[in-house]
């Protein structure tokens, strides 16, 4: 699990079922620190329309369920039971899915946090990439809740005479009056105040040694909610006291800098008998994913080479069950390649081609065309392509193509052709709304086809524009499909990318952009959510508004208002359903009561599983009301129908 954010340090059961209900979907979950027992802690999972606590605890030596599997962190039992579905379960056999962790809000904004980031990974980190003096902030571990200052200080000598550098981590604690300090010295209102002061007063170790913080260690590592702010910060010039550029620059000259580990082998598109079927002689397919051509003439040297790469949103095979998708990247066509891109497209069961290029650019030519005029068809050694149609939207043109092969009898295949005209000989489009929706419309056509194989990407070279596209619609997938509070990581996806086929974004306008499409995805998909919050919100405040005036309401019979349950505390031991207990479920009625001069609601909770719901026309005063009794399922309001 690459973040731990799904930890929320200062909310009680409550405020947690709050969270999950309103911004999570089923199977979102965190975890919260218990108010009844300190220092154990709560896992809450939404689970539908309900919530389900499962206590965990804490015994000083390791992390449990109350019996089962043990851990040493509470990080490595919340993994195991995300990883492992289908383990954790009720009494009754029902399954408790742990799918989306729902994000806390960062305690900064500022770069040098890195949220959930081990004291291995935090030493690797700086001792390749930083400088003495270089810090940055992370997630205790060990101490949930609390906080890890790593800095790499000045090297030490070692026995042989060589030198070395090393990491300090001082323990940075959260204390709950919500005041920052290192164990001891002056408290501080914000992590950003407790690095400036140590910055101008630096600490001491008890060995001597001074540690000084120079300069953050920046993360790029985001919530997606948050993206605004950090596109704001990189668009920040550069303060006149920094040496070098900051911003969206530093970012991508920083990814540029890793490329040079990123040298897999080309061989196969080195092959003498390959090199007239590579439109940019230096842009080759890595070997490791390059996507060979089968059911071809063996004898034939090369015959199974094309220049295009498998890539996948998701390398992380310890992650199998997870959904990721698949594209295929490739150059423009060539003449000579393209019965061998045909091939490609039929043997991979490719349904949607993305073009990102026009055929020619500044008299130079990108691509050759490699499909049939409108209402033609042409034929591509064994493969016949058959033009069905052809739209012209605002920014691209969609082709309806057919393809099937004379050599098999087999139904033909429907193929999706759209070809984006709106990107700009130099730099990137203006504004990102319209490839967003050039890709919804290419993702909706993907979706629509049952068991359809990778979507092909290309523009000239197949590196560039056609990673942009690769890059965003990966993002967007992430966001879409775990929710706004993500965690996405801009340069590390590129990255990911990148080891697939080399070049992958190649200028630093490509970068930005990406960053101003998330962004702009991110607006809309937040504007969409409070639209239905407000749709939601107007159809309950009418729900009770089911008759019209003069008509005869039928007498609803009186319920019996059962005695009052026994008050239960937010944390006390009946709000969580560990595993293997069964609880009872809450529902919250609002009972509504209509007058001339006021609206009055009363709320009444009824254990389900001791008396049904009478629900309409029941008038109780506040004092007949139960106690407010909260257990597995949060407060669901229902407005009853008024008559009065």
């Amino acid at each position: 699990m690459t973040s731990r954010r799904w930890f929320h340090p200062n909310i009680n059961g409550l405020e947690a079922e709050t969270l999950l209900l309103k911004h999570g979907g089923h199977g979102s979950f965190l975890a919260r620190p218990s108010k009844s027992n300190p220092g154990d802690f709560t896992l809450s999972v939404r689970r539908h329309d309900e919530v389900t606590h499962i206590k965990i605890q804490n015994t000083g030596d390791y992390y449990d369920l109350y019996g089962g599997e043990t851990f040493a962190t509470l990080a490595e039992l919340v993994q195991y039971y995300t990883e492992q579905q289908g383990l954790l379960r009720e009494k009754n056999g029902d399954v408790i899915e742990l799918r989306y962790p729902l994000n806390s809000q960062d305690p900064t904004s500022e770069r040098w946090y890195h949220g959930h980031l081990s004291g291995r990974e935090a030493e690797k980190l700086l001792l390749e990439k930083g400088k003495p003096g270089s810090f940055l902030v992370r997630e205790s571990q060990s101490k949930p809740g609390d906080f890890v200052l790593s800095v790499l200080t000045s090297e030490e000598k070692l026995e042989n005479g060589e030198r070395k550098s090393r990491v300090t981590h001082v323990m940075i604690r959260f204390q709950p009056d919500g005041k920052y300090d290192v164990g001891g010295g002056e408290r501080f209102d914000t992590l950003t105040d407790l690095l400036e002061h140590y910055k101008k007063n630096p600490m001491v170790e008890k060995s001597g040694a001074v540690v000084h913080l120079k300069q953050p260690f920046n993360a790029t590592r985001i919530n997606a909610a948050n993206i605004e702010t950090r596109v704001r910060e990189l668009n920040k010039m550069a303060d006149n006291t920094e040496k070098a550029k900051q911003g969206f620059w530093e970012e991508f000259e920083m990814l540029q800098q890793q490329e040079c580990k990123l040298l897999y082998p080309r061989k196969e598109g080195q092959r003498p008998e390959n090199k007239s079927k590579n439109r940019y002689k230096n842009i080759l397919p890595f070997d490791t994913t390059r996507v060979a051509l089968r059911d071809v003439d063996e004898s034939i040297p090369g015959s199974d080479y094309i220049n295009a790469n498998y890539i996948k949103s998701n390398l992380d095979d310890s992650r199998g069950s997870q959904l990721y998708k698949v594209y295929i990247a490739t150059q423009g066509c060539l003449q000579n390649t393209v019965c061998d891109f045909w091939n490609m497209v039929y043997q991979e069961n490719t349904h949607v081609i993305v073009m990102t290029t026009k055929e020619m650019e500044r008299s130079r030519k990108k691509c050759f065309c490699y499909w049939p005029d409108e209402n033609c068809s042409k034929d591509y050694g064994c493969i016949v392509v058959q033009s069905l149609g052809v739209h012209l939207e605002k920014d691209y043109i969609l082709r309806e193509l057919q393809m099937s092969r004379v050599d098999r009898d087999e139904p033909p295949r429907r193929i999706w052709h759209y070809q984006y005209l709106s990107w700009p000989d130099h730099g990137v489009p203006n504004e990102p709304g319209g490839v967003l929706c050039f890709l919804e419309e290419i993702n909706t056509a993907q979706n629509c086809t049952p068991q359809a194989g990778p979507i092909v990407v290309h523009c000239s070279a197949g590196i560039g524009r056609t990673g942009t596209i690769i890059v965003i619609d990966i993002l967007v997938d992430i966001i879409n499909r775990q929710g706004l509070d993500c965690d996405i990581d801009v340069p590390k996806t590129i990255q990911m990318v990148r080891q697939q086929r080399s070049g992958m974004v190649q200028t630093e306008a490509q970068y930005k952009f990406i960053y101003m499409a998330v962004q702009k995805y991110i607006e809309s998909k937040k504007k969409l959510l409070e639209d239905e919050q407000w749709g939601k919100k107007k159809e309950r405040e009418y729900s009770n508004i089911q008759y019209p005036l003069g008509d005869k309401v039928k007498p609803k019979p009186q319920a019996v208002v059962a005695p009052n349950p026994p008050r239960l505390n937010d944390e006390s031991a009946c709000v969580y359903e560990n595993l293997n207990i069964r609880s009872t479920h809450i529902l919250s009625c609002t009972l509504t009561k209509k007058t001339k001069t006021k609206k009055t609601n009363f709320v009444c909770f009824l254990a389900t599983a001791a008396w049904s719901c009478p629900c309409p026309v029941v008038q109780l005063t506040p004092a007949q009301l139960p106690e407010p009794a909260l257990e597995r399922g949060t407060q669901v309001e229902r407005e009853a129908q008024s008559a009065l």
